[in-house]
């Protein structure tokens, strides 16, 4: 799917199994940015400890955006991500590609 019609969807439906997310990966690029940010913040809060309720005071991201995040139901704007990897200080965002690293600007 392409432009607006993969954002009707949740990311999660645009994997061939839903169920397995965030482990199953998407052939779609924004799903799959919103998968790694999903399995990295979930890595962070079960490495750390942290529930939901303590990630959102900490952050100011509301709670169910967090959890409708991590289960891959909506797609998480710019400012959430940001506020969420400031709280916890850790590298949401995927890592650059190798044709990222081989581009030159």
């Amino acid at each position: 799917m392409v432009g607006g019609r993969a954002r009707a969807l949740p990311p999660r439906q645009l994997t061939d199994d839903p169920e397995a997310w965030p482990e199953q990966p998407s052939t779609d690029p924004a799903a799959e940015a919103v998968r790694h940010i999903a399995r990295a913040l979930a890595g962070v809060l079960r490495e750390r400890g942290l529930s939901l309720r303590a990630v959102a005071e900490g952050s100011g991201v509301n709670r169910q955006v967090i959890a409708d995040l991590l289960a891959g139901r909506s797609w998480p704007d710019i400012a959430t991500v940001a506020r969420l990897a400031a709280f916890t200080r850790a590298g949401l965002w995927p890592p650059p590609t190798a044709d990222d690293r081989m581009r030159k600007h």
